[in-house]
């Protein structure tokens, strides 16, 4: 594991004891990804992770941005006008996404309970797409601040890939706009985030090759430099000759014509391999190609890191093709003179939602794409190698770069011993966008971080704490549902329960008063000089006693009155209402529980992080009362929906949620552990019982599971007869001569618990 900079540090206690948004920016090789995961891993905010493509949201773990905020594709220009058509150019403005958008009951709830938006591969988000962003998420959460209240971490960097915008579409925009990025739009030009950059770069320790590429970025390259680099030239490098170098040039289709052609040349059978595709997964985000076409030779490269604790590969890793079957394929690294065999990785289209018990967000499985982790690797486009390490690269720069990609294509490379330029760099066009270059001042010292930190944790604190405290929304909703009733005929079914709701508004309405009398306190507290914490701890918990107890009943009131409505026939409209009262009554209870962990972790003086802020009570808190109904409704001799399915119902199924942050493995060996069986894992994981058997020969190897526990008594026997002294590196052969006795499955299973 990387040692954390100083710079990841602050970002990661920005996000997670602030509520500043942050701009986090870095060289390429510092480290960015590594911080996002770790980002997603510790904080205790409701996250949702979103990019501008398919791909990088995939990469990210996320979705992209218009499926998210369901908006269309098209320019945005940000204000109420009627936008005007041309037959090339769509433009929506505020008044046209108001009209037209409607957006399912599931995101808006996700935008709701959001808390953190993560924004990844920045640097191609354009500015009006930012704008429009902006104004949805004011619209679903009601609040016309920034985001509607919702912390931003924007992550990329501006000198790789541009935004793309049209000149018919710009000849518009620029209206608008001073400029394409991010940082022109008016929600950033209004709410600077902080501008917090990763420096330490992991990729690279060459100091003259580092020197070099900061000039190239900074525009600030030198003769000096060129000389340097042009040191490198070798127009009649001979690529066939020289193995394991991968050409960077600017085109697709040159690209992949010298794949093509290298793969051609190659003699031998050409094998091609399918990906395992379950669920949902739109070809337009697949992640390699679909049809992957081998043979012995051929030079690959991968493209993800090794998530085993082998650690044999990362991505843009170089390797040979040994050996080919239909089920199998074995790598050779020359340098380490090593071979492993490839196995198959598991990519998730995910949507968002909102956990029905715990009002967190969680990640949804829709499907999943299970490919091997290989390209060709003869060539690749600067664009796609983005992200990418290799130890030896042939730039091909004949044709003029755009700004930055030289930078891009140059720093890819460990070192500039692994550096070939087919052709001399020559100074013209490879200068970086003055806009992004003036951005750039705007970067936070040392200093001003440590004081900005230390007075936003203040302020975060501050806010979380009057927030808990400040109800005037939720008895405005109780309100709001108190007076529906009115609406109603006398002989409605709704109108029989005018009374519960008058009640219950009166309790929440009962608590404004001393509520805002605490927050005032609160408010004084706060606004000393040094703020006492161990003061403001205590009276934190005194009112948390006094609050909590009518809070609480009324979760439990309204838990109740769905349980009875889910029984009558013709009341949908009334059961949603239902519904939403729920989660907002629910989540501030659940808020209340936070709030008074927050003060007991700050008086401690620990980190505020996800585990601090999470008790099994807050985890269990929804059911346990809705148990406590169920089993009331019992004893009165209520049918409960669970047992008779012919209950007029409301409730959607539930969807079988996979859990985010576990691996993969540790994820089917718990359900393993559960005893379900491999089809009933598979159809849960929402993979084929082939991936399933893939988890297994990790878990044998690791001895979590005892192969007898798997295989019956008879086919461990075959197996052990066809394994006596068999030697090869391959599975192939021995599967040519018994592959009629066992599956290559079962052999692989075998296989790891011998070693």
């Amino acid at each position: 594991m990387q040692t954390i900079s100083e710079a990841a540090a602050y970002t990661l206690r920005f996000i997670n004891q602030t509520h500043r948004s942050v701009f986090l920016t870095g060289k390429a090789g510092t480290g960015k990804t590594t911080l996002l995961r770790e980002i997603i891993q510790t904080t205790h905010k409701n996250t949702v992770v979103v990019a501008p493509t398919g791909i990088a949201a995939l990469n990210a773990g996320g979705v992209t941005i218009h499926s998210m905020f369901q908006l269309p594709f098209g320019g945005f220009i940000p204000d109420n006008s009627s936008p005007q058509f041309s037959e090339s150019t769509k433009f929506e403005t505020k008044a046209t996404l108001r009209r037209h958008f409607k957006m399912s009951g599931l995101k808006k709830s996700v935008i709701r309970n959001m808390e953190l938006l993560i924004i990844d591969e920045v640097s191609m988000l354009r500015a009006d797409l930012l704008d429009a962003m902006d104004y949805m998420m004011q619209t679903v959460r009601k609040k016309n601040s920034a985001f509607g209240g919702v912390q931003v971490l924007y992550i990329g960097d501006l000198l790789q890939l541009p935004p793309v915008i049209r000149d018919e579409e710009w000849r518009t925009l620029k209206t608008y706009y001073k400029g394409k990025f991010f940082f022109h739009s008016h929600v950033v030009q209004q709410h600077p985030p902080l501008y917090i950059e990763l420096s330490k770069i992991f990729r690279q320790t060459d100091d003259t090759f580092i020197s070099v590429l900061n000039n190239l970025r900074n525009n600030q390259i030198s003769q000096q430099d060129i000389q340097t680099l042009n040191q490198y030239v070798k127009p009649d490098f001979d690529l066939k000759a020289n193995k394991g170098y991968i050409t960077l040039t600017t085109h697709n289709n040159k690209a992949d014509s010298m794949n093509a052609q290298a793969l051609e040349d190659l003699e031998g059978k050409l094998v091609v391999y399918k990906p395992e595709i379950t669920g949902d997964f739109p070809d337009k985000i697949f992640p390699v190609e679909q049809q992957l076409q081998l043979k012995v030779g051929a030079q690959i490269m991968f493209v993800k890191n090794d998530l085993s604790f082998d650690k044999h590969y990362f991505n843009g890793k170089m390797g040979i093709i040994k050996s080919l079957s239909s089920q199998e394929i074995l790598v050779h690294f020359p340098e380490e003179n090593k071979t492993i065999e490839v196995e198959k990785y598991e990519w998730q289209n995910i949507r968002y939602k909102v956990d029905e018990t715990t009002k967190e967000i969680e990640e949804e499985v829709l499907g999943t794409f299970v490919h091997y982790p290989i390209k060709l690797a003869w060539a690749i486009t600067v664009h796609k190698s983005q992200g990418l390490t290799f130890d030896k690269a042939a730039l091909d720069v004949s044709q003029v770069f755009l700004p930055g990609q030289a930078y891009v294509a140059l720093s890819r490379l460990r070192s500039l011993e692994g550096l070939i330029l087919l052709s001399p760099l020559r100074m013209n066009g490879i200068s970086n966008d003055q806009d992004v270059m003036d951005y750039s001042l705007n970067k936070a010292s040392d200093s001003f971080l440590e004081n900005a930190l230390h007075f936003e944790t203040k302020n975060f604190i501050h806010n979380y704490l009057i927030n808990t405290f400040d109800w005037s929304d939720l008895a405005q909703e109780w309100r709001n549902h108190k007076f529906s009733y009115n609406e109603k005929s006398e002989i409605s079914e709704k109108s029989k329960h005018a009374v519960w709701a008058k009640k219950q508004t009166e309790v929440i309405e009962q608590l404004l008063d001393p509520s805002k009398k605490f927050i005032s306190q609160l408010n004084k507290l706060f606004g000393q000089e040094t703020v006492d914490m161990n003061h403001v701890s205590e009276r934190i918990q005194a009112a948390f006693s006094y609050f909590l107890k009518p809070m609480d009943d009324l979760v439990f009131e309204i838990l109740w009155k769905i349980e009875e409505v889910k029984r009558i026939k013709k009341v949908k409209a009334f059961y949603d209402e239902l519904i939403v009262l729920e989660e907002l009554q629910t989540k501030a209870v659940l808020r209340l529980m936070k709030a008074k962990l927050l003060i007991e972790t700050v008086v401690a003086g620990e980190t505020i992080s996800k585990e601090k802020l999470t008790s099994s009570e807050i985890k269990k808190y929804i059911s346990r009362k809705t148990e406590a109904i169920q089993n009331q409704f019992k004893e009165v001799n209520i049918t409960l929906i669970e047992d008779e399915k012919d209950v007029e119902r409301y409730t959607s199924k539930k969807s079988k949620t996979v859990a985010p942050k576990k691996s993969t493995v540790q994820e089917t060996y718990e359900l393993w552990v559960e005893k379900k069986s491999i089809e009933d894992i598979a159809t849960i994981r929402v993979l084929t019982k082939q991936t399933i058997y893939s988890h297994f020969v990790k878990l044998i190897q690791t001895k979590a599971v005892s192969i007898s526990e798997v295989l019956p008594e008879d086919k461990m026997q075959d197996l052990a007869a066809a394994f006596a002294g068999y030697k090869e590196e391959s599975l192939n052969t021995m599967m040519e001569k018994h592959g009629h006795k066992f599956s290559w499955e079962e052999a692989r299973m075998y296989k790891a618990s011998l070693n």
